[in-house]
């Protein structure tokens, strides 16, 4: 399957073979048709699935379709769950749009910096906005501008929307919507919040699931390029592993995951007192410098990478060989989102998850609720030697469940959505 049999403008077309694209990916080749025909889509796919490209390109066709008023109104909006998201999805609307012969704005706005420079950047209008909630209502509230021309919008990564308490946020910004648009939706997991703001949300969508598809085929429907190990050792031998792993792989970067600000800090010293260039990335750091990180580490000037799930949400690094789980996550969902970060778009990848005595159990309904086991593997020198106490044996997965408040927000905004759709 070609681009041309997606029933993309013919300067489309032109802007994706001058970027070297010669192939849609399974969700753009479903998603692409389905959106360009007007209609409501719900898609299932992992991170790297090339999702981005299959709502950018519908926006840029509806941009050459659609005719501008003055000032420039916005008539497309992605709403994203984290910056970095923001700034990626921003990168891409604008790598196509300057390829084509009336290129639209594209304002990209979150939180985090001052508001000052996004509302002089917004004066002399835009077509398209990709922006985190609660920037996107700050900027409203100052008047800087409207959404009342909005004809499609899309929600990316709404698994990590609702995750991130965006709920109350995204039931306001729908309230300044007109009721008569299109909606695309996408996420890598549909728990149930997740399927009840669908529900709500869509209307007769095109249901588009990449990884049940892969398994009709007979492929591994979670990650078809990833190697998965799970390697069994003491909690204290962990960064000696890990200095065994990227010398052994070979890595030339590598994403860590822990659990809190503090031991990113505390893995990435230790790492560079024995010469491995690391360093820490967390929701505290400024803007500036997550960004001088991030820039260092996607040119290799960095080798080894220390998160937090909230500092990593969002982030896309090309060609990333693999992923360590130093601390596990706390549910499978969360588990999957780390594990989608390498591999992506094709590339071979690597996804490590360290298990020690205390973490077995957590990670065996881990295992459970995926739907397949890893086989153990103990390191040579490195052997586990400790045992789970009775407490620990027994333990399960935490952050499994949404907590009473999230469940009221959830239930909230879904009915929000169904009276807003009983009302059109």
């Amino acid at each position: 399957m070609s681009f041309a049999s997606l029933g993309l403008n013919p300067a489309l077309l032109r802007a994706v073979r001058a970027l070297g694209l010669t192939a849609p990916t399974p969700i753009q080749a479903q998603a692409i048709p389905a959106a360009v025909s007007g209609a409501d889509v719900q898609g299932a796919a992992q991170t790297g699935s090339g999702k981005t490209l299959a709502f950018a390109l519908p926006l840029l066709q509806q941009d050459l379709a659609v005719a501008r008023a003055w000032p420039r109104a916005p008539h497309g909006l992605v709403l994203v769950p984290t910056r970095e998201l923001a700034i990626q999805v921003g990168e891409v609307l604008r790598e196509l749009a300057r390829l084509l012969p009336d290129p639209p704005r594209v304002a990209v706005l979150f939180g985090g910096v001052s508001i000052n420079p996004q509302m002089m950047g917004l004066r002399g209008g835009t077509e398209l906005v990709v922006a985190t909630p609660g920037r996107l209502l700050d900027l409203v509230d100052h008047n800087a501008l409207r959404l009342d021309a909005v004809r499609t919008l899309v929600l990316d990564e709404a698994d990590r929307l609702l995750d991130l308490g965006f709920a109350d946020e995204l039931s306001r910004v729908l309230a300044l919507l007109p009721m008569r648009r299109q909606n695309l939706l996408f996420s890598a997991t549909f728990p149930e919040a997740v399927q009840a703001l669908a529900d709500g949300l869509l209307r007769e969508p095109a249901r588009i699931d990449i990884g049940a598809a892969l398994a009709e085929a007979g492929g591994d429907e979670t990650h078809p390029d990833i190697v998965e190990r799970a390697i069994a050792l003491d909690a204290g031998r962990r960064t000696g592993v890990l200095r065994y792993l990227i010398k052994e792989g070979g890595w030339d970067r590598v994403l860590v995951f822990v659990a809190t600000r503090y031991a990113t800090e505390l893995l990435a010293h230790k790492l560079g007192r024995e010469g491995v260039d690391a360093a820490a990335l967390h929701g505290e750091l400024s803007q500036g410098t997550r960004a001088e990180v991030l820039d260092a580490f996607r040119a290799g000037r960095i080798r080894v990478l220390v998160v937090t799930d909230l500092a990593a949400r969002g982030l896309d690094i090309p060609r990333l060989p693999a992923v360590v789980n130093f601390d596990l996550p706390r549910s499978a969902d969360d588990y999957t989102h780390r594990v989608g970060r390498t591999g992506r778009a094709g590339a071979p990848g690597t996804a490590v998850s360290f298990i020690t005595a205390a973490t077995e159990a957590h990670f065996r309904l881990i295992e459970k609720r995926q739907g397949r086991r890893i086989a153990r593997e103990q390191i040579p020198g490195y052997e586990q030697v400790e045992t789970a106490t009775p407490d620990q044996a027994a333990g399960g997965i935490k952050g499994h469940r949404m907590s009473k408040k999230d469940k009221l927000r959830a239930a909230a905004a879904a009915a929000n959505l169904q009276r807003a759709s009983e009302e059109d």
